[in-house]
């Protein structure tokens, strides 16, 4: 009973995604998880910050009603009914994927599982063995020495999502997509944020346009923005937190009710028994190859414990080829640099490929193209004018080397251009592409007709 053809340890979107696929290919599966089915992201992360974001964006459309000729004159905010709804959604989800571990006859054994040599897993004194063993245990809050968290002023994006009272000062250490989108939600709902950003720019892995861009819409909604910035030290013996911050004019000193750091993961690789077992890590990263083998036969790891990008697609699509090849199919490895990046803030931000500075570094000859959504009629009819297109191309050859985008719903049109980068699809051929009109994705063909010098509406 205890034996398998594959056990995952872990249940998050790489994990139950990885399990499901693997019970498709006949393979006998099993999946360990220590608290909740669904990982972080079902639960902590992903889908209940979308929920708590989606209350924002309500919550705004109701202030800004006169701005579409209506008028509500009565309305207000139930932060506790807004986390309630919050942790409702996250709950679905994750009730969503034990029915999906039943439909695919997949045992969950719940418990904290613990690697041992022989392709063996001990979960809390029980043990299991398989053929073969996915890692899959993703990340957590990454804790820095000057800013440790205590689970009250200075928070994780856990605690974020959960708090039993609305702050009325907050300050965001870190502007990656956690940082950003937990600033545009206390903002709305009326919280005073400051952001304090290390490097130059906020969102600093986006082309430098689109991180201008966000810095503007932030400032405009009330969000105050500190860039190269570091906080070195912090009080909490008070009422509240002070934090002392280090910027390029001297120190400042800055008070909140909460600090929520922001400023990246930690892989959950500690005490799982990758030493007992002998596979190999880098820093916090445990070693694979193209097809996520460990350098112990048996033993494979996939999504954030992994060097890649810490995205859940990105985690369930490393999950998926990792047994189809253990099924004997012929796969190809995946490319990581076609991987869409999103950031759920508003205005929303959506990237693939390239930024123009990347391209420029590469010494590649550039188009570059860009279209705002002030000139699309179905920005403007919506109310959504903030953002843009943008596009970059080989000059020679005509490949799609990059798309940057930030405005509203742009997370749902990257697909276009990852898609079209995977097909290896040319700039003319997207213009030659006809887009419906009155839409948003227009703008990534009026984008790419700027680049080529055949724009229409500029």
């Amino acid at each position: 009973m205890n034996k398998y053809d594959i056990i995952v340890l872990g249940s998050g979107p790489g994990g139950y995604v990885t399990a499901i696929r693997a019970s498709q290919l006949g393979f006998k599966t099993a999946i360990v998880e220590k608290e909740n089915l669904g990982g972080v992201c079902l639960n902590w992360g992903c889908i209940p910050t979308k929920a708590l974001l989606k209350s924002a964006q309500v919550f705004e459309y109701l202030k800004h009603a006169g701005d579409y000729g209506l008028t509500v004159k009565d309305f207000d905010k139930d932060f506790d009914a807004v986390v309630k709804r919050s942790r409702g959604v996250a709950d679905g989800m994750s009730k969503g994927v034990q029915f999906l571990m039943k439909k695919n006859k997949i045992d969950v054994i719940d418990g904290f599982g613990k690697l041992k040599p022989g392709k063996k897993v001990d979960v809390d004194g029980t043990e299991y063995s398989a053929d073969n063993i996915i890692i899959a245990t993703g990340a957590r809050s990454r804790e820095l020495p000057s800013l440790p968290q205590d689970g009250e002023k200075v928070i994780g994006y856990r605690e974020a999502m959960s708090l039993p009272k609305q702050p009325k000062k907050m300050i965001v250490v870190g502007s990656g997509a956690i940082g950003v989108e937990f600033a545009y939600f206390y903002n709305s709902m009326g919280t005073e944020v400051t952001i304090v950003e290390y490097l130059p720019n906020i969102v600093p892995v986006e082309d430098e346009d689109v991180s201008k861009q966000l810095g503007r819409s932030f400032k405009k909604s009330g969000i105050k923005i500190m860039t190269s910035a570091e906080v070195t030290s912090v009080d909490t013996s008070g009422k509240g937190v002070k934090a002392t911050v280090k910027t390029k004019k001297g120190e400042e000193v800055l008070e909140a009710d909460i600090i929520l750091s922001a400023v990246g993961i930690k892989t959950n690789i500690e005490n799982i028994g990758l030493e007992d077992v002998g596979i190999v890590v880098d820093r916090d990263k445990i070693i694979v190859n193209d097809f996520y083998q460990t350098n112990i036969p048996g033993y494979y790891a996939i999504g954030d414990v992994t060097p890649g990008q810490a995205l859940a697609h990105v985690a369930s699509a490393e999950g998926i080829l990792c047994v189809e090849k253990l099924a004997g199919q012929h796969v190809e490895a995946l490319d990581y640099g076609n991987i869409p990046g999103c950031t759920y803030c508003s205005p929303e931000i959506a990237s693939v490929g390239l930024t123009e500075k990347q391209a420029k570094d590469k010494g590649l000859d550039i188009k570059v193209g860009k279209f705002p959504f002030s000139a699309s009629g179905k920005a403007k009819a919506g109310g959504a004018a903030d953002g843009f297109v943008k596009v970059i191309f080989d000059a020679k050859y005509g490949e799609w080397l990059g798309c940057h985008m930030i405005g509203a719903g742009v997370t749902d049109m990257i697909a276009e251009a990852v898609l079209g980068r995977k097909l290896e699809t040319t700039g003319h051929e997207v213009l030659k592409a006809v887009h419906p009109h009155p839409t948003m994705s227009e703008a990534v063909m009026e984008a790419v007709a700027d680049a080529y010098d055949e724009v229409i509406h500029l």
